[in-house]
C-alpha cells in the first residue's frame, strides 16, 4: 500500500510539472517568428477563402438540405457570388477548405491573444489579391476548373516552407501550434496531389508542379493537353 501511495504520489508530481496547454509566450527569437507566422497564415487563409468562395459559391441561407449545389457564407465585405467551378468534387475541396481555413484562422488569432496579447484581424496581401483577380477574371466553368486546381495548388505550395518552420522551429512549450502546423501540412499536400490528379484526369496534364511552370498571373500559352476535355 505505501508502495502504491508513493508511485501515484509521483505521477501527480510529474504530470503537474508538465502544462497540458501553454499559456505563456514564446521565448527569445521564438516569440518574434510565432507572431509573425501566425499573421502570415491569417491573412494567406483569408485570401483562400475569396478564392474558394469563388469556386463553390455563396449562399446567403443555408439550404436544410446536404447536397453538391451548397454554398457557404460570403468572406466579409465581399458580396455573394455563383458558383464559377462546374465540376462537384472541386467545388467540395472549395467548401471544405473554406470551412477548414476559417477555422484555422480562428484559432491562430486566439493563440496571438493568449500569448501576445495580439489583436490580428485577416488583410489581403499583395498576393491574396492577386490570386483572387485571376479567380475573379476567369469565364465559369472549365477554364475556371483549370485556373482554380493550378491557382489554389500554388497558393497552397506557398505556406508550405512557413509551416515547416513552424514544425521545427516554435517554442518548446507551443504543441497546440505545431499540432496545427502538422495538420495544415498533411491537409495541403494531399490537397496538392488530388489537384495534380484532376488537371491530368480533366485537362491532360500530367506534369504539373505547384512550384514550376508559369506565372500563376499569366495565361498559359501552351493550351489544353490532351484534348482538354473536362469530363463531368
Amino acid at each position: 500500500m505505501k508502495l502504491l501511495t508513493t508511485l501515484v504520489s509521483a505521477l501527480a508530481l510529474a504530470f503537474a510539472q508538465v502544462p497540458a496547454v501553454a499559456d505563456s509566450p514564446g521565448q527569445g527569437r521564438t516569440a518574434r517568428f510565432e507572431i509573425e507566422f501566425m499573421k502570415l497564415t491569417i491573412d494567406h487563409h483569408y485570401s483562400a477563402l475569396r478564392m474558394t468562395e469563388l469556386a463553390a459559391g455563396t449562399d446567403m441561407q443555408r439550404s436544410p438540405d446536404i447536397a453538391a449545389s451548397e454554398g457557404t457564407a460570403p468572406t466579409p465585405g465581399f458580396g455573394a457570388t455563383p458558383a464559377k467551378a462546374t465540376l462537384d468534387d472541386l467545388k467540395s475541396l472549395a467548401r471544405r477548405n473554406n470551412r477548414m481555413q476559417r477555422e484555422e484562422i480562428m484559432t491562430m488569432q486566439r493563440f496571438l491573444r493568449d500569448w501576445y496579447g495580439v489583436d490580428h484581424q485577416p488583410r489581403l496581401r499583395e498576393d491574396g489579391r492577386a490570386a483572387i483577380a485571376v479567380l475573379e477574371r476567369t469565364p465559369a466553368g472549365a477554364a475556371f476548373n483549370r485556373s482554380f486546381y493550378e491557382s489554389f495548388s500554388r497558393h497552397h505550395y506557398m505556406l508550405l516552407e512557413p509551416v515547416n518552420g513552424c514544425v521545427t522551429g516554435t517554442d518548446l512549450a507551443h504543441e497546440d501550434l505545431r499540432r496545427e502546423c502538422n495538420m495544415a501540412w498533411h491537409n495541403q499536400t494531399a490537397d496538392i496531389q488530388m489537384m495534380r490528379t484532376e488537371l491530368k484526369k480533366h485537362f491532360g496534364i500530367v506534369d504539373f508542379q505547384p512550384f514550376r511552370g508559369l506565372d500563376p498571373l499569366q495565361p498559359r500559352d501552351d493550351g489544353p493537353r490532351g484534348g482538354g476535355q473536362d469530363n463531368r
